[in-house]
């Protein structure tokens, strides 16, 4: 009997290693989907101090110039619309968006952390939103933990025609739709919620991944700080219908970039942006929606870098969970850093003596830090 049971343990344990690798293999494909495909865009907004480093500053602006609302009453907020007035950071996180693509029916779940911020808007409804009982005026970077949102059941339905929330007014919200993004559906207590993509806002304390100072001549020296270089750049200005901009290509340490010649044009830059967009991975209607959603913001009056995000920067930010997992994550993100060049200084100071608020309305949230950064320069 013994002999008998020793010539069957072979056999006994390939059955048992046999069953053991298809049951790792059916887990493993139950919580993938390889056709499933998610790509998101969204914006870190900053303004550079004196150091070139990414300042502490009021997002939303001073009381005197509050900000217009940009955002269907439709969608959720942190604590109440005003909230977000108190909030001290460096980046002010712009419509992330994160859009799914898939042949059939799948229903989903997503998880997004925020380093050191809070996320303050979204749509759909969000089944947990962390951390709660913040109060207004709370200095992120004293926060206890990270801030969070979660859909727990996305359901991804491509062949839904989709009946989207919509408002009179003109609002840069809806541009975000015009992709071939697969239509969502997220159920809650007052009924079905559908939606081209998950959207949502933030503020956060998290530095950036490089500085941006300017030199004595006028010339701005770009430095990396992490450790992925970033992709490509745009150095920006803007006086009255005046436009000049640069393109920096990648950059992979320290790079001096000349001022820009204004004899540029604006339909030239939307189209140089869309391309690097499209060059990220983003899909080329995804690029184009991108660049509608905030061609009147970024290409507004003023300096700045435009830079993409460092994907490794990204997911150690703002780490993004979805289960199943996809076949494939496509992440992009715009960083935009403020720069307060002599001419923005001078323009502001002169608004001031002058009361002068067409002017000022030009700079609105940013000139808290450009005041700053005038004032330390005497």
């Amino acid at each position: 009997m013994e002999e008998e049971i020793r010539s069957w343990l072979p056999g006994l344990l390939a059955c048992g290693l046999l069953a053991f690798s298809l049951a790792g293999w059916t887990a493993d494909e139950q919580h993938t989907v390889p056709d499933l495909t998610v790509h998101e865009w969204g914006t870190f907004t900053s303004i550079a101090g004196k150091d070139g480093r990414a300042a502490e500053w009021l997002p939303l602006g001073l009381p005197r110039f509050p900000p217009p609302i940009d955002l269907p009453q439709f969608v959720e907020r942190i604590n109440g619309v005003n909230f977000k007035l108190g909030l001290r950071g460096t980046i002010r996180m712009e419509t992330p968006v994160l859009y799914f693509y898939s042949p059939r029916d799948v229903t989903v779940s997503a998880r997004v952390s925020f380093s050191k911020g809070l996320i303050t808007e979204w749509y759909p409804h969000a089944d947990r939103v962390e951390p709660g009982g913040v109060v207004p005026d709370t200095g992120l970077s004293q926060l206890s933990a990270d801030g969070s949102i979660i859909w727990n059941h996305v359901a991804v339905s491509p062949n839904l025609a989709g009946e989207f929330p919509n408002e009179v007014q003109s609002n840069r919200y809806y541009a975000a739709r015009e992709t071939a993004s697969s239509p969502l559906r997220v159920q809650t207590s007052a009924g079905e919620q559908q939606e081209k993509f998950l959207f949502y806002r933030g503020v956060s304390a998290s530095p950036l991944p490089l500085l941006a100072k300017l030199t004595s001549d006028g010339k701005l020296v770009v430095k990396r700080l992490s450790g992925d270089e970033i992709p490509n750049a745009i150095l920006l200005e803007r006086r009255g219908e005046r436009v000049g901009y640069r393109l920096t290509g990648a950059l992979t340490d320290e790079t001096t970039v000349d001022p820009p010649v204004l004899t540029g044009s604006i339909d030239s830059l939307h189209g140089d942006l869309e391309e690097i967009l499209v060059g990220q991975g983003l899909y080329r209607d995804e690029a184009h929606a991108m660049v509608e959603t905030w061609k009147d913001s970024w290409f507004e009056e003023g300096s700045r870098l435009i830079y993409i995000v460092p994907r490794g920067f990204i997911d150690q930010v703002l780490p993004l969970t979805i289960d199943p997992a996809p076949g494939q994550i496509v992440r992009v993100f715009v960083g935009r850093l403020e720069i307060v060049t002599p001419t923005t200084a001078r323009a502001v100071k002169t608004a001031l003596a002058h009361n002068d608020e067409e002017t000022l309305k030009k700079y609105e949230r940013f000139l808290e830090p450009i005041l700053q950064t005038v004032k330390l320069e005497h």
